[in-house]
């Protein structure tokens, strides 16, 4: 079958976050999806199969990192849309049915794609004592971001502290159910983005995640109150860096990017030989 890393939220090859996707008849046994999501190493793999038409979903979608399976995944659904698009095997928008409902995924004609997702249900919390050691910056807020993550966003003083950060990472692991959300107001929106953030997920085998769809699902929400308004452009600030263009409508927040195949092979090992 065939397999392919496909770069989402930037419009170039080496950019943004490497995904997995395989395309499939059925779904195997979970082993062998975190057999070779463990193999592919990147931050998720991306699994899909076409569901029976008339449904509410078109296809079926699961993602694992090298660890475990995830409830969402915002680039590997991107990466999914892109190669549905552009290997012909879907048109128009496709609508994904996943642990977190049906997402839908929007291909314009410039390329770009935009996700339908879940707003984050933001929960302002107390900063975890001794979080500001293992992160390495004191946060001046923390908010739980609900259970479709798990995540704690702490915002910083600025984006050189989100810039600066070397966190403890096996430290972090106590202060989450996946991971830490980090981010800060762009210091010159001129640049053409309006805040930054970076994300460490090391409780599922990601140490730091190069750009984070869902995670923009609370982060949208997050900047959009601050800023006064509803569409905002997101730099997610890792060695890799990608842009997340967001729209928040109520309790649904759109993710918009662009993706790119770097690699199109054939995964040799089927399921039948786990």
């Amino acid at each position: 079958m065939r397999i392919r890393i496909v770069d989402a939220f930037t419009d170039r090859p080496f950019g943004g976050n490497p995904a997995g996707v395989v395309l499939l008849e059925e779904f195997p046994d979970a082993e062998w999806l975190q057999q070779v999501a463990a193999e592919v190493n990147h931050a998720e793999t991306a699994f899909a199969h076409p569901l029976p038409e008339g449904g509410e979903a078109d296809w079926a979608l699961r993602w694992f990192t090298p660890a475990t399976e995830v409830d969402l995944c915002g680039h590997a659904t991107l990466a999914t849309a892109h190669v549905l698009h552009t290997t012909g095997a879907a048109g128009g928008p496709v609508r994904f049915s996943t642990r977190s409902g049906v997402l839908t995924a929007t291909t314009h004609d410039d390329g770009s794609i935009t996700l339908d997702f879940p707003t984050a249900p933001l929960t302002p919390i107390d900063v975890p004592e001794g979080l500001a050691a293992v992160l390495g910056a004191q946060p001046l807020s923390a908010h739980d971001t609900g259970p479709h993550t798990g995540d704690l966003l702490v915002e910083l003083a600025d984006e050189k502290a989100v810039l600066a950060l070397a966190p403890d990472l096996k430290g972090l692991v106590e202060h989450s159910e996946r991971g830490i959300i980090a981010t800060a107001r762009a210091e010159n929106p001129s640049r053409g983005y309006d805040f930054v953030s970076r994300c460490f997920f090391p409780r599922v085998g990601i140490d730091e995640d190069p750009v984070t769809g869902s995670a923009h699902t609370a982060l949208a929400p997050f900047w959009s109150e601050r800023l006064g308004r509803t569409v905002l452009t997101g730099l997610q600030a890792s060695a890799r860096s990608g842009l997340v263009r967001t729209e928040v409508r109520g309790d649904r927040t759109l993710l918009s990017g662009r993706a790119v195949t770097v690699i199109d092979g054939e995964l040799l090992a089927a399921p039948h030989s786990t």
